[in-house]
């Protein structure tokens, strides 16, 4: 099997999905399913049951994911080191971060390559519709995320940073221009849902406010750009982080703090299978420095 394959195939078992698979890979939908033909030829059995409502693994599918899985994840770190030797670096350290705030962590990631001149430290965007998987499937090796992770794979590293919460609302939105909201005040909007697993959702969109009322949840989004359109026509409201202010200014959209909101504690993340020196000596530094300055 071919890496390319190999890579088609793990990226389809985690999106079940033909469409998703293909825009994820910039390939076409056609060119996924001839690569899994091809695999399910060459195996003799189905590794994907499809059906015209959903796509899920066979049990030969889910065998082949687990083996494959470390496998994969070894070959794009041989390629990667073999790039790096080659730019005179030793490792890489793949950073995964809801949004585009890498400038704020200068100080963490300064030290570091100071400390280990051969390791780079390279920062992906993940999404909070799935902000687990890139860690499992290796697309970053480690990732700042907001307590609590509840994922027994997972370890939970030193505190980066604190910050308060924020409501993002359109500029013409009845609460836009207050200093501050309440939670209860969530109550009388729609706001944006798609933050998962549901636990850690709630830590910044709660299901409920403190008297008890349900909160309506409106359209589905996994990203910060997703949002930006419909804060800007006042379709939902979102709470969010308070480095919003300072990231995503614009005219049409208003921030508001959130004053009864618990300080939402930004965390180092890693899958515990895949801990290495690169990831323990990223975490050293940030124990060694302390968390960065609190946000709010």
């Amino acid at each position: 099997m071919e890496l390319r394959d190999i890579e088609i195939f793990l990226t389809l078992a985690g999106e079940l999905h033909f469409g998703r698979t293909a825009e994820r890979l910039h390939v076409s939908a056609a060119r996924v399913s001839q690569a899994i033909k091809k695999q399910e030829r060459g195996i003799g059995a189905e590794l994907f049951h499809r059906d015209s409502r959903n796509v899920r693994l066979t049990p030969a599918g889910v065998r082949l994911r687990d083996d494959l899985i470390p496998v994969y994840r070894d070959l794009k770190a041989s390629m990667e080191r073999a790039r790096l030797t080659a730019r005179g670096k030793t490792d890489v350290l793949r950073i995964g971060l809801l949004s585009g705030n890498a400038q704020d962590l200068r100080p963490i990631t300064d030290e570091f390559t100071a400390r280990h001149p051969g390791y780079e430290p390279q920062f992906r965007t993940i999404g909070f519709g799935d902000p687990f998987g890139p860690l499992r499937d290796g697309r970053v090796h480690v990732a700042i995320l907001w307590l609590p992770i509840l994922e027994p794979d997972l370890t939970v590293g030193p505190l980066v940073y604190t910050e308060s919460a924020v409501l993002a609302m359109a500029a013409t939105h009845r609460l836009a221009g207050r200093a501050s909201v309440s939670l209860e005040d969530l109550g009388d909007e729609i706001v944006m849902g798609g933050c998962k697993p549901d636990y850690w959702r709630e830590a910044l969109v709660p299901f409920q406010t403190p008297s008890g009322r349900l909160i309506r949840i409106g359209p589905i989004v996994t990203n910060t750009e997703e949002m930006l359109p419909i804060l800007s026509t006042g379709e939902a409201v979102s709470p969010g982080h308070y480095r919003s202010i300072r990231y995503f200014t614009r005219p049409d959209i208003a921030y508001a703090l959130i004053h009864d909101a618990p300080p939402l504690q930004m965390t180092l993340i890693w899958h515990t299978s895949a801990e290495n020196e690169v990831i323990r000596a990223f975490a050293e530094v940030i124990r060694d420095l302390g968390p960065l300055p609190a946000r709010h």
